[in-house]
């Protein structure tokens, strides 16, 4: 399923796409509330239109209607914000081509299973390291010398 929302997409796109998907499958609401397709669809929708408008030059911030989407709708934004603090308006307009395609997906996935979190759980299943390939926190081994020291 995630195969043909990157078709079409730069490498850079691709990768945002990549980097939203991950932040989105990691979004843990809080006790009383569940993460469903319909509010990450809503999330998505909101902040890449908040991201269309902003390259018009009309500041407005659009506004997921649940709250729970309007959560995921913050973490992404920060993750948005940061990645383009350096970047531009290019990479902002890739985030929201990036934010479109979840969009498209999640609405996707509600027509076939209403009120459930099947785009996340796939999220998760794809994006997630498989155990055991966990980067070491001191990095990769250094290899041993050939060279004998006294």
């Amino acid at each position: 399923m995630l195969l043909p929302l990157l078709r079409g997409l730069s490498e850079r796109q691709a990768q945002v796409f990549l980097m939203l998907a991950a932040v989105t499958s990691r979004h843990q609401p809080d006790t009383l509330h569940k993460l469903v397709d319909e509010d990450i669809a809503e999330a998505a929708g909101a902040l890449a239109s908040t991201l269309e408008t902003s390259a018009k030059g009309i500041v407005y911030e659009h506004q997921p209607a649940s709250l729970v989407a309007a959560r995921l709708n913050a973490e992404l934004k920060t993750v948005v914000d940061e990645v383009v603090k350096n970047a531009g308006s290019a990479l902002e307009r890739d985030a929201a081509i990036a934010l479109r395609r979840i969009e498209h997906a999640a609405k996707m996935m509600v027509t076939v299973r209403p009120n459930s979190n099947e785009f996340q759980q796939l999220l998760a299943r794809v994006l997630t390291r498989p155990p055991g390939t966990e980067p070491t926190p001191e990095g990769p081994a250094a290899p041993a010398s050939s060279l004998i020291i006294p």
